[in-house]
């Protein structure tokens, strides 16, 4: 793993919940003292910061609500011990390194390649829902640039998009193909194009990926991103 550190920040990365509400996405965010979360229909995240202070925890709990899940992402504190665990998943941050600007997959033959807008939302839906990339909300698309890829008849096939968005940074999220239309190497395009267009507008794309899934993995680093940390995930239920 090349050190990362020594050729940018990236520290905004360790709470990138946090960093983009802060910033690019701070229009969507539902503040309570010291907690910070999403709209609920945008996204399901919240955060306490990279260093809460004592009564964060308290404040999330005014935010969310008692006996509510909280999605701390890979937040870098733990609740008090009284919080009901949800869920737990190891996974990694992937960073794209500055020379793979010109890895860039070939468009896929006989397809379009189309920028999801407010109508093709039911067709995304369906799509996560059959795929399970991860979270994914009526509203998600408004985080940034969505791209698909739909057949002659119009079905969606396959898409990608960006997500948190901290100082410097796009992070590339919600990437699927339809069982049907899998090895023919469209989500390696669409990741290719969305960084390319990150890139573009002087920013490093980054991603997570969830450590069993070996295969997103071994697409990623060909496509020129490289570990920056191992990462967390864990949801909790508010007391």
């Amino acid at each position: 793993m090349r050190d990362l550190e020594s050729e940018l920040d990236t520290t905004v990365l360790d709470d990138p919940v946090g960093a983009s509400l802060g910033g690019a996405h701070a229009h969507l965010a539902r503040r309570h003292g010291e907690a910070v979360r999403y709209d609920p229909e945008v996204a399901s995240f919240s955060s306490v910061g990279a260093a809460p202070g004592p009564g964060a925890w308290d404040d999330l709990v005014g935010l969310l609500g008692a006996g509510e899940f909280a999605d701390l992402f890979n937040c870098p504190a733990l609740p008090p011990f009284h919080w009901k665990p949800e869920f737990i998943l190891v996974g990694h941050q992937l960073v794209q390194a500055e020379q793979a600007e010109q890895v860039r997959p070939a468009a896929p033959a006989g397809l379009r390649v189309v920028e999801l807008g407010a109508a093709d939302v039911p067709a995304m839906l369906e799509l996560v829902e059959r795929t399970r990339p991860g979270p994914f909300r009526p509203r998600t698309r408004e985080l940034g640039t969505y791209l698909g890829v739909r057949d002659g008849d119009g079905a969606l096939l396959a898409m990608a998009g960006e997500r948190l968005h901290p100082p410097g940074f796009t992070e590339v999220s919600a990437v699927c193909t339809a069982p049907e239309a899998r090895g023919r190497g469209l989500a390696g395009y669409l990741v290719g194009e969305l960084a390319a267009r990150i890139t573009a507008r002087g920013e490093r794309p980054f991603l997570h990926v969830a450590a069993t899934n070996t295969g997103a993995l071994a697409l990623y680093e060909r496509l020129g991103f490289v570990r920056r940390a191992d990462v967390v995930f864990r949801g909790f239920r508010t007391p």
